[in-house]
C-alpha cells in the first residue's frame, strides 16, 4: 500500500472512532439520567412522545466497543501500513498453522517412509489413511468408489490410459496427465465418421464386419493409427485407450463414439505432489494400485469401511 492510500486509511478509521465519540456526547449532552425530556411530538392530543435518556449500563457498552477497537488497531494491522505491536499478519498466521499440519503429518507418514508402493498398498493401516485422502482429494471426480464417470477414469478394473504399474501411478498422481483427442468432423466428413465409428465398434465384436467397416478402417489406418496403433489397442506412452476391451471413457455407444470422432476430447488430470507432498502421492498411488492387482486386499476393505 503506497503511503498515500495509507495514510487516507488511517484517517477514515480515527474519523469513524471520533463520529462514534461525538455522537455518544451529543445524545447525552444535558440531559438527566434520572428524568425523560418531553418532545414536541404529540398524537390525538394526549400521546406525548418522550426522550428517554440511554440506561447507563447500555451507553457504557457504547463506550467499551471504543476502546476495544482502540485496543485492537495498536495491536494488530488496521491503519494502513501498520503493522502493530504484535507484528501479525495473515501470511504469518497461515505459515504457522502449516507448519504445525506438516509437523503433524510427519508424524502420521513416518512408519511408512521407505516402504514401497506395492508394500503400502498391503498394509491396512496405511490403506485406512490412504482412503481418507482419496475422499477428500480424489472423490469429486473418481467418486468415493474410485469407480469414475463419464470422462472420469474408473480406478477399479484395471484398465489404465498411462499403465497401471505402481510408478506410472505414481507419476499420473504426483505430475498430473493431460491428453486430447483432436476432432475429425470437418476431415472426415458425415460419411467418414460414420464408417470410422463403425470399424471402432466392430475392433470389439460390436459390429461384424462390413463394407462400412473396411472403408472405416482406410480411415482408421490414415487418421487414427498413429495414436491408437494398427490393431486399434492404444498407446500407454501418450494416454491413447485401447478400443477394443470395451471400456469406453466417454461411453460406448454409437453416440457417444461418433461425438468424440466428430468433436475430439480432452481430459486433465491436475498435479498434486506440490499441493500433497511426497507422502501422501506415495499413500494415494498405494491405494489406488490397490484396486488392480492381486494381493491387496487391504485397500479393498478399506473402500468398503
Amino acid at each position: 500500500m503506497t503511503s498515500g492510500a495509507s495514510l487516507f486509511v488511517t484517517l477514515v478509521v480515527f474519523a469513524n472512532i471520533s463520529a462514534a465519540l461525538w455522537l455518544i456526547w451529543y445524545t447525552t449532552r444535558g440531559t438527566r439520567r434520572d428524568a425523560a425530556q418531553e418532545t414536541t411530538h404529540v398524537w390525538d392530543g394526549d400521546l406525548t412522545e418522550y426522550n428517554n435518556p440511554l440506561p447507563r449500563w447500555w451507553l457504557w457498552l457504547f463506550v467499551l466497543t471504543i476502546v476495544f477497537a482502540l485496543g485492537y488497531l495498536a495491536l494488530y494491522p488496521g491503519l494502513g501500513n501498520y503493522r502493530g505491536l504484535l507484528h501479525w499478519s495473515s501470511a504469518s498466521q497461515w505459515q504457522s498453522q502449516e507448519t504445525d499440519a506438516r509437523a503433524k503429518f510427519d508424524k502420521l507418514f513416518a512408519p511408512y517412509k521407505g516402504m514401497s508402493i506395492a508394500a503400502l498398498s498391503q498394509n491396512p493401516q496405511a490403506m485406512a489413511t490412504a482412503k481418507n485422502l482419496f475422499e477428500l482429494n480424489c472423490s469429486s471426480c473418481h467418486g468415493s468408489d474410485a469407480r469414475g464417470a463419464k470422462g472420469f477414469p474408473n480406478l477399479t478394473d484395471d484398465d489404465w490410459l498411462h499403465g497401471g504399474t505402481d510408478q506410472a501411478i505414481y507419476q499420473s498422481i504426483a505430475y498430473g496427465r493431460n491428453a486430447a483427442m483432436p476432432a475429425w468432423g470437418t476431415v472426415l466428413g458425415p460419411q467418414g465418421v460414420h464408417d470410422v465409428v463403425d470399424y471402432v465398434l466392430s475392433l470389439s465384436g460390436r459390429v461384424p464386419p462390413s463394407a462400412a467397416t473396411a472403408a472405416g478402417r482406410q480411415k482408421f489406418m490414415t487418421f487414427c493409427v498413429a495414436c491408437h496403433g494398427p490393431d486399434g489397442k492404444g498407446n500407454q506412452i501418450i494416454g491413447a485407450p485401447n478400443l477394443t476391451d470395451k471400456i469406453w471413457l466417454w461411453g460406448g455407444s454409437r453416440h457417444d463414439i461418433t461425438e468424440t470422432v466428430t468433436n475430439g476430447r480432452t481430459n486433465h488430470m491436475p498435479a498434486h505432489l506440490d499441493r500433497l507432498g511426497e507422502d501422501q502421492v506415495r499413500l494415494l498411488a498405494a491405494y489406488i494400485y490397490g484396486f488392480s492387482h492381486h494381493g491387496a486386499a487391504p485397500a479393498q476393505q478399506a473402500l468398503q469401511q
